[in-house]
């Protein structure tokens, strides 16, 4: 890394917010076609109602909660790295953390269509949130939907909060460095930030409290929502190790999405002096540890229901393992047990091409993983005069694609609009400039 300056890295971060780009302008494009595309699969659904999707009893939830369940695990990166990283002052958080934070916004958000899209009637899907009425409704609070409310409107509120926050000290870069409608556009969001020492204080009091704050989110949110399963009888589900399971394959699926993103972004816009290879090598250890703990999971699973000798509930993993959903098992191991394990090695963690092909291996596995919990306990539970094969229809594959579509254009918006690197924390770690130096003092 060459020797950089205060001005040099405002100049490098804030270049992809001024600069046109006709490969950006193409992904755009795409990112809207496919967007348009899976909105006209919801509103072929919307009006022939949710016997276009391949549900059939007893199978209630398909992909669509199982996208769900994927998304809020996908926002979970964004604050480990930047609340849990930051209390422990972990210094490699600084040049990915900013997009991790914006990732787990943006995820958080395409979860959150799910609750709606399952439910079929979407224009009501108002009646989740409890609200006095005057129809004297009141919600049912044993629902898994309702928790799924409040978990992901929490969830949602704390993050946007705390990455409003941290964004104030590089709103105000780009205020300064722009003219016209612009500035008083980046004006009125920095909340009139100059920079100085009282203004600092708070600053910091402030972003350490809601890193505080957040913290806990990282356990309490996806435990909400891996006790959407494990309160239920179903077999499969019915586990105390779900809410620790969940938790970490959520923080693995997060950190592999972090790599997906910002490789191609740290490659696009030419920030390799602020994004480089010992953040990635980073993220992989940390996806080695959690997929271990995962590989583990998989594991106890299966000995608690060999060990329990409960009948419904052995045939159940069994029936994943020989049954018709043995392609979706095996997918699983493959992506999130076997596929990582080349990050072992310190060679396959700092070549590019290894982390962004295992990323991509890992986020399609963790999708398998929810899939293969939700359809084979459905499908094979109790009674096996009610067994069945569910399987996905065009509409709801088109509805998944959309999903991606959804994210993708929110986190292609926000790159040429806020800086995607924190300038003022890259500053924080460089060499600060010599006040009679010649060289600055020409500058």
């Amino acid at each position: 890394m060459k020797e950089l300056t205060y001005q040099d890295v405002n100049k490098d971060v804030l270049r992809p917010l001024f600069t046109p780009d006709y490969a950006y302008l193409g992904v755009l494009t795409l990112t809207l076609i496919v967007l348009g595309l899976g909105g006209l699969c919801w509103v072929y659904q919307l009006i022939y109602g949710l016997g276009v999707a391949g549900y059939h009893p007893p199978v209630y939830w398909g992909v669509y909660i199982t996208t769900f369940v994927f998304w809020v695990g996908i926002g979970h990166a964004g604050t480990l790295i930047s609340a849990v990283l930051f209390l422990t002052r972990s210094r490699w958080r600084t040049g990915v953390y900013r997009a991790a934070e914006a990732m787990t916004i943006f995820a958080v958000m395409t979860a959150a269509l799910f609750p709606a899209i399952h439910v079929g009637r979407a224009w009501y899907a108002y009646w989740l949130f409890p609200y006095p009425n005057q129809r004297q409704l009141w919600q049912n609070f044993k629902s898994p939907l309702m928790w799924d409310v409040f978990a992901v409107s929490t969830y949602f509120t704390v993050s946007t909060i705390f990455f409003a926050i941290g964004l104030i000290p590089d709103i105000a870069s780009v205020r300064d460095s722009t003219t016209g409608f612009t500035k008083k556009l980046y004006s009125a969001m920095a909340l009139g930030w100059r920079g100085t020492d009282r203004q600092w204080h708070h600053y910091m009091a402030a972003y350490g409290f809601f890193a505080a704050l957040a913290t806990p989110l990282v356990l309490s949110v996806h435990s909400v929502v891996s006790w959407d399963f494990a309160m239920a009888d179903t077999p499969g589900w019915h586990s105390t190790i779900f809410p620790p399971y969940f938790v970490a394959g959520a923080i693995f699926s997060g950190c592999a999405m972090v790599i997906t993103l910002m490789l191609p972004l740290s490659l696009l816009f030419k920030l390799e002096n602020y994004i480089h290879v010992w953040h990635f090598e980073h993220l992989a250890k940390l996806c080695v540890f959690t997929g271990g703990i995962l590989t583990y999971a998989y594991g106890t699973e299966y000995y608690i229901a060999w060990y329990s000798d409960n009948q419904y509930e052995w045939g159940t993993f069994m029936d994943r393992v020989h049954g018709s959903y043995w392609w979706v098992f095996y997918t699983m191991v493959f992506c999130n047990c076997t596929a990582p394990l080349v990050w072992w090695f310190k060679k396959m963690r700092t070549n590019y091409i290894s982390l962004f092909v295992v990323s991509l291996i890992i986020n399609v596995g963790m999708w398998f993983e929810r899939f293969n919990i939700i359809a084979s306990s459905l499908a094979h539970s109790f009674d096996p005069a009610g067994w069945v094969y569910y399987y996905p229809t065009w509409v709801e594959g088109g509805i998944l694609i959309m999903s991606f579509a959804w994210f993708f254009l929110w986190f292609l918006l926000f790159v040429k609009i806020m800086p995607s690197v924190a300038i003022a924390e890259v500053k924080e770690a460089m060499r600060p400039p010599l006040k009679f130096e010649p060289e600055h003092a020409a500058k």
